[in-house]
């Protein structure tokens, strides 16, 4: 489990980025490769009446919540991974940690 929602991003970069993602983050959360997914959310942006093409990366991370140095580590990763795909510098990538309670996620009907 840490789970990535990744949206306003191509699959196409997700994949690409996703091994070398996850190997890094598996190593600062100290949690096997196997326990992380990776959504991705299909986005449309919208402003006033019309479609945006001007969206921006978004990536939800669900997690059992960890010291804040690392959650800062892990947004530094995925932003800089997330750019490295996009080789665009100017464009903003919003990273968000949604913290679960171990008591309240269940799998295969048992919590944690």
């Amino acid at each position: 489990m840490p789970h990535l929602r990744i949206s306003g991003m191509e699959r196409q970069h997700i994949m690409h980025m996703s091994t070398a993602l996850i190997d890094t983050l598996a190593r600062l959360v100290e949690c096997p490769r196997d326990h992380f997914t990776i959504e991705l959310q299909h986005t449309e942006f919208i402003f006033d009446d019309e479609m945006d093409a001007n969206g921006y990366p978004m990536v939800e991370v669900l997690w059992f919540a960890r010291d804040k140095l690392i959650q800062d580590e892990v947004a530094t990763q995925i932003t800089d991974a997330i750019r490295a795909q996009l080789a665009n510098d100017d464009i903003d990538i919003g990273v968000r940690f949604t913290p679960l309670s171990q008591r309240d996620y269940y799998e295969n009907g048992r919590h944690f």
